[in-house]
């Protein structure tokens, strides 16, 4: 990720009263992983916006070991990257059919919610 792009933290100001009721989900679906700090840059909010989704389903995916998009390959990596303590790269599609990344860092210090074009 380049390190001019600007990041916003993800916390409850984000989070309207249907997520904070559906963020009880994302504790049923069983974390394979710690998500650590949460952020998103303006593209990935903005995406997010437009498609009238929000950071919840697609974290809930992610930290339950749905990978998305990411093909076969990058699958069998991202189960690995669980046990063994690697970086961990989402890929989902929002409805607008625009591609949004989710990466969870090695060390489950941050997970950021980005476009590909913001990488």
């Amino acid at each position: 990720m380049s390190d001019n792009q600007s990041h916003t933290l993800i916390d409850q100001t984000h989070v309207s009263p249907n997520e904070q009721e559906s963020s009880s989900k994302l504790s049923a679906n069983r974390p394979l992983f710690k998500l650590g700090r949460l952020v998103a840059t303006p593209g990935a909010l903005e995406l997010l916006t437009r498609s009238k989704q929000t950071p919840i389903e697609f974290l809930s995916r992610h930290s339950s070991g749905d990978w998305g998009d990411c093909g076969e390959h990058d699958s069998r990596e991202n189960d690995l990257a669980v046990k063994a303590g690697y970086r961990i790269l989402s890929v989902y599609r929002a409805r607008t059919g625009e591609r949004l990344w989710i990466i969870t860092e090695a060390d489950r210090s941050a997970t950021t919610i980005l476009l590909p074009s913001e990488y």
